[in-house]
């Protein structure tokens, strides 16, 4: 892993579209990428649709403007397929092939100002190791992984975006919003609501770094293990703001935050089926 070897990976692009979601990896990818081939070759692509928070869009916008990124939202529509809001262990294809699809029109040749552009996402090597098959359908459209390709791990990213004093450096990891529901629990518009009105809340009580997972009239809370404390100690609060968000109950998960664990649980239905 080098510095040199990603700016080496991206200048060899040379015109390329960030998938920018606003997390550590594609901040920092972005970043590279407008410092390596400036605006004018590296355009900063934000996917919209009720998956993704408010909170998490505006953010993008602030750090596009701040950065100087050359920076545009897309709607996607992965809520009209029928596969994704069915919410089997494809889920995530289907989302990243909605993007894929809108960003196509966008680097096709013979297009508009990004004709020839090559989608570049900032998977790093720890992603390879989780059941990701998003990462299937962006290969699928010829998207590469820079990072990826010059070694970096999640490590890497944060300790370099931390060196170039990038905010992002340590942003707790931010999944969509319909990773919240398990397999199997339809994806609707109301339930995704529900999840990013109780987790907004809870961050305001102070809990940054958290998951709010969607069982029914149940939310099982999770927060790093430091952080269980806390959440007992504000529990009046705590259920006030869940509650508030559609939920009958809230419950805390004690053994705390783990980011992808709804894929344990279908890890266990893979073996089963075995």
């Amino acid at each position: 892993m080098s510095m040199d070897t990603l700016r080496a990976r991206v200048r060899a692009l040379e015109h390329v579209v960030v998938a920018f979601s606003g997390g550590a990896d594609s901040a920092f990818l972005a970043w590279v990428a407008n410092d390596v081939l400036g605006p004018e070759r590296a355009l900063a692509v934000t996917a919209v649709s009720p998956s993704l928070p408010d909170a998490e869009r505006k953010a993008c916008a602030t750090l596009a403007a701040e950065w100087g990124l050359r920076w545009r939202e897309v709607v996607t529509d992965e809520m009209d397929e029928a596969a994704y809001r069915r919410n089997d262990a494809d889920r995530c294809y289907w989302c990243k092939d909605a993007l894929l699809r809108q960003l196509g029109p966008l680097v096709a040749a013979g297009g508009g100002d990004e004709a020839g552009a090559t989608v570049v996402l900032g998977v790093n090597l720890d992603d390879l190791g989780d059941h990701r098959p998003g990462q299937r359908a962006a290969a699928e459209h010829g998207a590469v992984f820079p990072l990826v390709d010059a070694g970096f791990t999640k490590h890497d990213v944060r300790m370099w975006s931390r060196r170039l004093g990038l905010p992002t450096w340590d942003k707790p990891a931010a999944a969509c919003l319909a990773s919240r529901i398990p397999y199997g629990t339809p994806v609707t518009l109301r339930r995704l609501a529900s999840v990013e009105q109780a987790e907004a809340a809870l961050r305001r009580l102070g809990f940054d770094e958290l998951r709010v997972r969607h069982y029914g009239d149940l939310a099982r809370i999770e927060v790093p293990v430091d952080r269980l404390g806390d959440v007992v100690a504000a529990a009046h609060a705590v259920v006030d703001a869940v509650k508030a968000a559609g939920y009958r109950y809230a419950t805390l998960d004690l053994d705390g935050l783990r980011s992808g664990n709804l894929n344990d649980a279908l890890g266990l239905k893979l073996a089963a089926r075995g």
